[in-house]
């Protein structure tokens, strides 16, 4: 099998959601920048299929400092402060960029951008267009990226990062045929975007299989709080086919309520402060323990009803969960919807510094792949944002950074030629792997975790990642490298969970008893690479 040197560039951006095309409009005033995908650019990838919005202040009532607040009490101050600072104070002059190059939000009637309410937040600062927030954002970025000179490699699989001693000088990558390349840069950029396409009901794309995670793992890198992964309170159950389909925030934001099977509004008992829009670890386990305690619908959700909203304001401010659910049968202006918890967004991810730096040299990581802006848990609209504002950062960071001496390690170009030839004599089809994983993942690693479920899940990820892997074709075995990934990321999680001797956020440990909230916790980010695990201490104030 041979491996051709396709590219040798000043910047690598490896993904083509909100974040890396973000990136790569920046790096490429710094020199030649390739931007490589596995799905079509602007096409794949989560952010398009972001409904709600995008957090910015931009009211004299609001306060930079008050969404900082907001972003670490509901992170369960997990979060790095001085990464939540830059996101906050950054994030009005990345909607300004938005907006200058033509994307279309909704405006108030006196002209000023429309902002709306989320969880978790004491002002309405989330900006949107309709529900369709993420593909206008994407449309005007890919329009962006077109004017300048990024190259675009699209359908290439990134299989691994490529090394010269400890520096990532660029990554290995299988095209459409399954041939392997090689890509050299000065400064590569990992902007692969969540993985929550380990767990058997996810809101993700059939791209969020959280290869960033695996490869900048395998490369070397640390990365932190790998547990935290949110599970969104509102995913689709009823019918089947629309099973873990994000209903957006923008539900509860327009006034949605939620009830369970005796009609009764539960959330008083869990947050009567804020209701329905309280952060969405709170409203997703209130949810959860609604179903487990019997109160659920037939179909295992609880009802999310819009019916007392003018019909004028669902069409106007939520068409495409209008669209969504009729294409089902459901007239949502008239049905209440039925919803259910689904695995949605990795806050933990590789260690960065506020420029994108991970702890590699010549590797930065920008969006869902980075860990540390949103701590235990995602304020909704916080995440567009973040594409945004670390894209821009990560992209100039990597595009200002120097030339660099780039020889390639053919024994580890070698050893990937051995690993993919392989997956022509493998055994074992990697979608009953993957499929295995999943169940596995949604049963031992989900809402409710102990130490116990918690080793059994980690055990089924060692023992499927061992697996005699069979490529059908050429054509196949990306999907084999796909599923390791898969495989390692989950591994990643289970690992930084038994880490994790307590309840924060989105990880809630059933078997440890705990006397602290999350404000005093002792224990800061765990971490894990391949050199070392474990979880750091942290100072409490009194």
């Amino acid at each position: 099998m041979p491996a051709d040197e396709v590219c040798d560039c000043h910047v690598l951006v490896i993904g083509s959601g909100g974040a890396g095309v973000r990136a790569a409009i920046e790096a490429s005033q710094y020199g030649e920048t390739v931007l490589i995908s596995k799905t079509i650019v602007g096409k794949g990838g989560c952010t398009p299929m972001a409904e709600g919005g995008y957090n910015a202040v931009l009211r004299e009532q609001d306060a930079c400092g008050i969404h900082f607040e907001d972003t670490l009490k509901g992170g369960a101050y997990l979060n790095n402060p001085e990464l939540v600072d830059h996101l906050v104070r950054e994030s009005p002059l990345r909607m300004g960029d938005l907006v200058k190059w033509g994307a279309v939000f909704d405006f108030t009637e006196d002209d000023e951008l429309a902002q709306r309410p989320f969880g978790g937040q004491r002002f309405p600062r989330t900006c949107y267009a309709g529900d369709r927030t993420g593909h206008e954002m994407m449309v005007t970025l890919v329009e962006r990226l077109d004017g300048t000179g990024v190259t675009t490699l699209q359908e290439y699989t990134v299989i691994d990062l490529l090394k010269d001693g400890d520096a990532v000088i660029g990554a290995m990558a299988l095209d459409e045929k399954g041939d392997l390349v090689l890509l050299k840069a000065d400064s590569t950029i990992l902007a692969t975007g969540g993985g929550t396409k380990i767990y058997d009901i996810s809101t993700n794309s059939s791209s969020g299989t959280g290869d960033g995670f695996a490869m900048g793992y395998r490369a070397g890198a640390e990365l932190i709080d790998m547990e935290m992964v949110q599970f969104h309170p509102t995913g689709a159950v009823y019918p089947y086919d629309a099973r873990g389909r994000l209903v957006t925030e923008a539900v509860r934001g327009e006034g949605g309520i939620l009830k369970n099977a005796k009609g009764e509004r539960f959330m008083k008992n869990y947050d009567p402060a804020r209701m329905e829009l309280s952060t969405r670890d709170v409203v997703a386990r209130a949810i959860a323990t609604e179903i487990q305690q019997d109160r659920g619908t037939v179909h295992g959700g609880v009802y999310l009803d819009v019916t007392h909203l003018p019909r004028e304001q669902i069409e106007a401010r939520l068409p495409v969960m209008l669209e969504q659910f009729l294409r089902f049968g459901v007239d949502i202006r008239i049905t209440p919807m039925e919803v259910a918890p689904t695995a949605h967004h990795v806050m933990g991810g590789l260690r960065i510094t506020p420029h994108g730096q991970s702890t590699l040299p010549g590797l930065f990581a920008c969006g869902e792949v980075a860990g540390g802006v949103h701590g235990a848990n995602r304020l909704g609209g916080n995440a567009l944002a973040d594409t945004q504002v670390f894209g821009k950062r990560a992209g100039e960071a990597a595009g200002k950074a120097g030339t660099r001496k780039k020889t390639v390690d053919r024994e580890q170009v070698g050893g990937q030629q051995k690993r993919i030839a392989g997956f022509l004599d493998g055994n074992t089809n990697p979608a009953l792997v993957r499929r295995e994983l999943q169940l596995a993942m949604w049963q031992g690693a989900g809402i409710f975790r102990n130490a116990g479920e918690l080793e059994n899940t980690l055990a089924t990820a060692t023992q499927l990642s061992g697996m005699h892997l069979r490529a059908a074709s050429a054509r196949n075995l990306a999907e084999c490298c796909i599923v390791q990934n898969m495989c390692c990321v989950a591994s990643l999680v289970c690992r930084s969970a038994l880490l994790r001797r307590e309840s924060r956020g989105a990880h809630v440990r059933t078997d440890i008893a705990q006397s602290y909230d999350a404000e005093h916790s002792p224990f800061g980010h765990t971490f894990i690479s391949q050199s070392r695990e474990g979880i750091e201490p942290r100072e409490v104030t009194p």
